[in-house]
């Protein structure tokens, strides 16, 4: 029982903090000072840069696991071992932020006019909330809409990562109801997603190897570990570097 209630105040605390937050959302990314050097470096030290812009809730920014084990820290040092003159990514995300205070978030950060690459991965905190879906389906539309923009209207630079499974965690117990509302709300991200062309990266099944396999949970029992991280980048690497060269 006080693993539970531990686990339960966990959450909430990450949900509070990122409500509270949403009034004055700040760039987070590896580095601290990066967002504010991608505005002032001259074009011609940067010229053959690309950048990448990922944005989300607890599962992009990491919650529990290192900053090098982050899913988009992971994809950029890959694609660096291959070559690829990528950025450190910039991340737009915090823990139990919802898609609404995400795009609160975009709309107040100083970002670049043009990212090479921009991902996206929100939801999970609309269904923890209870928020009816049709509100979900207006602003996740609307997150798209704004990462294409984001990306120079380049649809092929986008990606869109599912929603995990957070039924399969000690905090999930296995609910069968979770894992429906999760279904259905993939169910809806990727019709949208389908609609506009953009590459879809389906990582729920990996999460729903979680109670079978404990390491690829973080220590909070609740959020992604860096080893389940690694295995997404698995998924999404080739065709994300397909997109890069191409």
């Amino acid at each position: 029982m006080k693993i539970f209630i531990v686990l339960w105040s966990l959450i909430s605390l990450g949900a509070c903090v990122g409500e509270s937050g949403s009034d004055h959302p700040t760039v987070e990314n590896p580095t601290d000072t990066l967002a504010k050097k991608d505005t002032t470096m001259t074009s011609t030290a940067m010229t053959d840069t690309l950048y990448y812009l990922a944005l989300g809730d607890s599962y992009t920014i990491g919650e529990s696991v290192e900053e090098a084990e982050r899913y988009p820290v992971q994809l950029v040092s890959r694609l660096r071992k291959a070559d690829v003159k990528i950025a450190e990514p910039t991340i737009i995300a915090r823990t139990g932020w919802t898609t609404r205070q995400l795009k609160q978030a975009i709309a107040n950060a100083d970002l670049r006019e043009k990212y090479e690459l921009v991902s996206l991965l929100i939801g999970v905190n609309n269904q923890y909330q209870g928020i009816n879906m049709e509100v979900y389906k207006t602003e996740f539309r609307e997150l798209l809409k704004k990462a294409i923009e984001l990306a120079g209207g380049n649809t092929r630079r986008v990606f869109v990562v599912s929603i995990p499974d957070y039924a399969y965690t000690p905090f999930g117990r296995n609910s069968s109801t979770i894992s429906k509302q999760i279904d259905e709300y993939n169910a809806v991200n990727l019709s949208i997603t389908r609609e506009y062309g953009i590459a879809y990266f389906d990582i729920t099944p990996i999460s729903r190897k979680g109670l079978e396999q404990p390491d690829l949970v973080a220590s909070d029992g609740l959020h992604p570990s860096g080893k389940m991280y690694t295995q997404w980048v698995q998924i999404m690497y080739n065709e994300v570097e397909n997109k890069l060269k191409n």
